[in-house]
């Protein structure tokens, strides 16, 4: 509820926002560090700091305790990615996942049934 709280205050823009919008405004968007041949490595910056910090922490809960999100960052992490970088992406999907449900005003369904 406390969090639900934080995004609504802080992210006025929620639901009327597209994805990439929204993960910018958020602060999880991955910007690229590239210049010629050279790649650099993405990184997260700007937005709002301190719902990105709420954010955070829902996504840290997330992948202990939401079934799919859990699958999505054992995903990742199998994969190869640092577990910092998995959060992040965690987070991400959260913010798009609660603007998609504010646009097309519906319930989120889970992926993973409980039998």
């Amino acid at each position: 509820l406390r969090s639900a709280l934080c995004l609504i205050i802080r992210l006025p823009e929620l639901g009327h926002a597209s994805r990439a919008e929204i993960a910018a405004l958020a602060g999880v968007a991955p910007y690229d560090d590239d210049s010629g041949k050279y790649h650099g490595r993405r990184r997260i910056q700007g937005g709002r700091e301190r719902l990105r910090k709420s954010l955070f922490m829902c996504a840290f809960t997330a992948t202990r305790h939401n079934p799919d999100l859990a699958a999505f960052y054992t995903r990742l992490r199998q994969n190869g990615k640092e577990h910092l970088c998995a959060v992040i992406a965690v987070a991400r999907k959260l913010i798009v996942l609660a603007n998609t449900i504010l646009f097309r005003k519906t319930e989120w369904t889970p992926q993973h049934r409980k039998n």
